[in-house]
């Protein structure tokens, strides 16, 4: 009888632990992503710089290249001067901009990737999809998944909090999105994939459930690892599709209509995963989702990143126009303005009351 088995995109090495970088050479060579140590490394000026001196003695046949932020041009740029250095691999050190623009560049001179993250704010570490600045605001590239991701937890923690808890929020939005495909599965016969399903809504229950805080190893080893099985679900799948729904959506009509004073991505889709849990009726689930958001200082309330009702009430109409042809409870419910108001008037009360 035949055995039928299924090929996983996965990385080849995950490093999550305390002194993490102070192995990185020997954990690149040892997986043969680079033998010979010709690495291009790029770095931001911030997190990733301060590392470089610390860096340079383990990886003496690397290039340093400085990226100057997370847009579509410093990626295509950073693919440039790339090209005829005859690399073995890229490392994009320091937080998702960066690890976004080496993503796109290593896949368009095409070169494996190892992600060495600074921080933990959002599952962009270990996703197949680059998010850069463009002409139009910002858009998503598909492209190859890192083939590693080492995460130093003493780096992690030397990070501002706030980055590191939007994290949890974009985790925990799995959830949200999750239940969308399922809608859509129900309402429009989309077929669902159940092994993307499981591992990234479990990742973000396990973030639900965690009684730490971002103070604590395990916490940030939870989250970590949450981050890489949201990036496997996607690899999976092929899309984002189970780890952003009307969460995402609301996210990025926000960026798109107010693209100066957007929050961080993941304290924006936790806001949003927890409307949209509350718009599919699910009220107990939404104020838990609530209660974790606040625990860890995420926003639970438009108000709490600078937008009014109105501006919210706006995003939300817009927010299908961000994904066409992608089916969630936004979708669903196909709400006016007004009732869009209603409802968020109703959830505003709700979750004040979980408090």
């Amino acid at each position: 009888m035949p055995v039928l088995t299924r090929l996983v995109p996965s990385p080849l090495v995950v490093d999550i632990r305390a002194g993490a970088l102070d192995d990185l050479g020997v954990v690149l060579a040892d997986q043969r992503i680079s033998a010979s140590g010709r690495i291009a490394v790029a770095v931001s000026g911030g997190s990733g710089a301060a590392l470089r001196e610390r860096l340079e003695p383990q990886l003496p046949g690397a290039d340093w290249y400085s990226v100057a932020g997370g847009s579509l041009d410093a990626a295509v740029l950073l693919a440039d001067q790339m090209r005829s250095g005859h690399y073995d691999a890229v490392v994009g050190l320091g937080g998702g901009k960066i690890i976004d623009a080496a993503k796109y560049a290593a896949a368009r001179v095409g070169l494996p990737m190892v992600a060495v993250a600074t921080n933990l704010a959002h599952d962009g570490l270990c996703s197949p999809v680059s998010t850069l600045d463009n002409d139009a605001g910002r858009g998503s590239y598909g492209v190859p998944s890192p083939i590693g991701l080492i995460a130093d937890l003493d780096v992690i923690r030397q990070a501002p909090g706030r980055f590191v808890a939007a994290g949890i929020g974009d985790v925990i939005s799995n959830i949200s999105a999750c239940a969308d495909w399922e809608l859509s599965k129900r309402v429009t016969g989309e077929q669902v994939d159940g092994l993307a399903v499981a591992m990234a809504r479990s990742a973000g229950e396990l973030l639900l459930r965690h009684p730490g805080t971002i103070a604590d190893d395990a916490l940030l080893i939870a989250l970590a690892e949450s981050l890489v099985l949201s990036g496997i679900s996607m690899n999976i799948t092929g899309s984002t599709r189970p780890s952003s729904g009307g969460c995402h959506e609301i996210s990025h009509a926000l960026d798109i209509l107010y693209p100066t004073r957007s929050a961080q991505h993941g304290e924006q889709v936790g806001l949003g995963a927890a409307f949209a849990t509350y718009l599919r009726g699910d009220l107990e689930l939404s104020g838990e989702m609530a209660g974790v958001l606040r625990r860890h200082g995420l926003p639970v309330t438009a108000d709490q990143i600078g937008f009014g009702d109105d501006e919210f009430v706006a995003a939300v109409h817009y927010a299908p126009q961000t994904r066409p042809g992608r089916f969630t409870i936004l979708e669903h419910l196909d709400l006016d303005p007004s009732a869009i108001r209603d409802a968020y008037t109703d959830y505003v009360k709700h979750v004040s009351s979980c408090s």
